[in-house]
Protein backbone atom coordinates (compact mmCIF):
# COMPACT_ATOMS: atom_id res chain seq x y z
CA UNK A 1 0.00 0.00 0.00
CA UNK A 2 1.51 3.40 -1.01
CA UNK A 3 1.53 6.15 1.46
CA UNK A 4 -0.86 8.50 -0.01
CA UNK A 5 -3.52 5.48 0.00
CA UNK A 6 -2.56 5.22 3.72
CA UNK A 7 -3.24 8.95 4.19
CA UNK A 8 -5.97 9.12 2.08
CA UNK A 9 -8.33 5.74 3.86
CA UNK A 10 -11.24 6.05 1.74
CA UNK A 11 -13.04 4.05 4.72
CA UNK A 12 -12.39 6.02 7.13
CA UNK A 13 -13.07 9.54 5.76
CA UNK A 14 -16.40 8.52 4.57
CA UNK A 15 -17.16 7.10 8.21
CA UNK A 16 -15.97 10.66 9.40
CA UNK A 17 -18.53 12.32 7.36
CA UNK A 18 -21.27 9.91 8.55
CA UNK A 19 -21.98 8.84 4.85
CA UNK A 20 -23.36 5.52 3.55
CA UNK A 21 -21.26 4.36 0.59
CA UNK A 22 -23.67 5.16 -1.71
CA UNK A 23 -23.83 8.62 -0.50
CA UNK A 24 -20.27 8.61 -0.47
CA UNK A 25 -19.05 7.23 -3.58
CA UNK A 26 -21.70 8.11 -6.11
CA UNK A 27 -20.62 12.09 -5.13
CA UNK A 28 -17.19 11.44 -7.68
CA UNK A 29 -19.03 9.24 -10.24
CA UNK A 30 -18.56 6.10 -8.81
CA UNK A 31 -20.77 3.30 -7.78
CA UNK A 32 -21.36 1.53 -4.65
CA UNK A 33 -19.84 -1.74 -5.41
CA UNK A 34 -16.65 0.36 -6.87
CA UNK A 35 -16.52 1.62 -3.69
CA UNK A 36 -16.28 -0.78 -1.43
CA UNK A 37 -13.63 -2.55 -3.78
CA UNK A 38 -10.99 0.45 -2.83
CA UNK A 39 -12.20 0.66 0.74
CA UNK A 40 -11.39 -3.27 0.88
CA UNK A 41 -8.23 -2.41 -0.48
CA UNK A 42 -7.93 -2.09 -4.62
CA UNK A 43 -5.96 0.45 -5.63
CA UNK A 44 -8.02 3.49 -6.57
CA UNK A 45 -6.61 5.10 -9.82
CA UNK A 46 -5.66 8.55 -9.80
CA UNK A 47 -8.10 10.75 -10.95
CA UNK A 48 -10.42 8.73 -8.36
CA UNK A 49 -7.98 9.74 -5.42
CA UNK A 50 -8.21 13.19 -6.83
CA UNK A 51 -12.14 13.49 -6.79
CA UNK A 52 -11.83 12.06 -3.40
CA UNK A 53 -9.41 14.48 -2.18
CA UNK A 54 -11.10 17.46 -3.39
CA UNK A 55 -14.80 16.65 -2.67
CA UNK A 56 -14.86 14.83 0.51
CA UNK A 57 -11.46 15.96 1.78
CA UNK A 58 -11.22 19.62 0.57
CA UNK A 59 -14.80 20.20 0.35
CA UNK A 60 -15.07 21.63 -2.53
CA UNK A 61 -18.55 21.30 -4.88
CA UNK A 62 -17.22 20.64 -8.25
CA UNK A 63 -20.44 21.68 -9.75
CA UNK A 64 -19.66 25.52 -8.71
CA UNK A 65 -16.09 25.23 -10.10
CA UNK A 66 -15.94 26.14 -13.78
CA UNK A 67 -12.33 26.71 -16.04
CA UNK A 68 -12.67 30.41 -15.91
CA UNK A 69 -11.56 30.33 -12.11
CA UNK A 70 -8.52 28.32 -12.85
CA UNK A 71 -7.31 30.84 -15.49
CA UNK A 72 -7.88 33.96 -13.36
CA UNK A 73 -5.91 31.86 -10.68
CA UNK A 74 -3.08 31.53 -13.41
CA UNK A 75 -3.14 35.05 -14.42
CA UNK A 76 -2.82 36.18 -10.74
CA UNK A 77 -0.01 33.99 -10.04
CA UNK A 78 1.60 35.34 -13.10
CA UNK A 79 0.54 39.34 -13.59
CA UNK A 80 -0.48 40.30 -9.85
CA UNK A 81 1.63 37.84 -7.90
CA UNK A 82 1.53 40.04 -4.56
CA UNK A 83 -1.78 40.48 -5.05
CA UNK A 84 -2.43 36.49 -5.51
CA UNK A 85 -0.25 36.04 -2.30
CA UNK A 86 -2.53 38.81 -0.52
CA UNK A 87 -5.88 37.17 -1.49
CA UNK A 88 -4.38 33.71 -0.57
CA UNK A 89 -3.65 35.07 3.15
CA UNK A 90 -6.61 36.22 3.75
CA UNK A 91 -8.64 33.52 2.78
CA UNK A 92 -6.08 31.45 4.88
CA UNK A 93 -6.90 33.77 7.79
CA UNK A 94 -10.31 33.66 7.53
CA UNK A 95 -10.19 29.63 7.47
CA UNK A 96 -8.45 29.89 11.08
CA UNK A 97 -10.40 32.74 12.64
CA UNK A 98 -13.71 32.35 14.15
CA UNK A 99 -16.63 34.79 12.98
CA UNK A 100 -16.82 37.86 14.90
CA UNK A 101 -16.16 41.67 14.38
CA UNK A 102 -12.85 41.23 14.19
CA UNK A 103 -13.59 38.80 10.95
CA UNK A 104 -15.99 41.22 9.74
CA UNK A 105 -13.62 44.22 9.45
CA UNK A 106 -10.66 42.10 8.06
CA UNK A 107 -13.33 40.81 5.67
CA UNK A 108 -14.41 44.60 4.42
CA UNK A 109 -10.93 45.08 4.29
CA UNK A 110 -10.58 42.35 1.70
CA UNK A 111 -13.47 43.27 -0.35
CA UNK A 112 -12.16 47.39 -0.32
CA UNK A 113 -9.34 45.99 -1.82
CA UNK A 114 -10.63 43.33 -4.06
CA UNK A 115 -13.16 45.84 -5.70
CA UNK A 116 -10.07 48.15 -6.14
CA UNK A 117 -8.54 45.17 -8.51
CA UNK A 118 -11.44 43.77 -9.91
CA UNK A 119 -12.01 45.86 -13.07
CA UNK A 120 -8.89 45.79 -14.21
CA UNK A 121 -8.11 41.90 -13.13
CA UNK A 122 -11.67 41.04 -15.24
CA UNK A 123 -10.23 43.19 -17.95
CA UNK A 124 -6.79 41.54 -17.99
CA UNK A 125 -8.80 38.16 -17.67
CA UNK A 126 -11.27 38.24 -20.12
CA UNK A 127 -10.29 41.28 -22.72
CA UNK A 128 -11.75 44.29 -23.57
CA UNK A 129 -15.61 43.92 -24.15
Amino acid sequence: MKLFDRVLNPREIRRRLGLNQEQFWTQIGVTQSGGSRYESGREMPKPVRELLRLVHVEQIDLSQVKRVDFEIISYLKESHPDLYRSLRRAVRSKHRRPDGPEAALADDSFMQKMNENRGELLDDVTGPN
